[in-house]
């Protein structure tokens, strides 16, 4: 089992910025895939970003540029900076952390949800 602690939320003005993390803890794999998904209110759940134990990053498209995901594999966390924050990323972002157990496949867990609102 893995266990996923999220902070950082809030209220932040449009152009604002905020840092999300996410520690894991638990049965910790060192080949592992760690990221955020959003879910705004009446809207299908996105990935925002993600990051693998090599360092490889995936950003959704309306995210690049302004979104940065990084890792401590010392402190099994992820962050996820967001900056130049705009109202549409007002949401209910989620940690996740993913890896491979043989002859079970992938498993992932998840995080309690922590909201971002952007508003003036």
């Amino acid at each position: 089992q893995v266990q996923l602690v999220e902070s950082g939320g809030g209220l932040v003005q449009p152009g604002g910025s905020l840092r999300l993390s996410c520690a894991a803890s638990g049965s910790i794999f060192s080949i592992n895939a760690m990221g955020w998904y959003r879910q705004a209110p009446g809207k299908q759940r996105e990935l925002v970003a993600s990051i693998t134990n090599t360092g490889s990053t995936n950003y959704a498209n309306s995210v690049k540029i302004r979104f940065t995901i990084s890792r401590d594999d010392a402190k099994n966390t992820v962050y996820l900076q967001m900056n130049s924050l705009k109202p549409e990323d007002t949401a209910v972002y989620s940690c996740y952390y993913s890896h491979y157990v043989y002859r079970e496949g992938d498993k992932t867990y998840w995080g309690q949800g922590t909201q971002v609102t952007v508003s003036s």
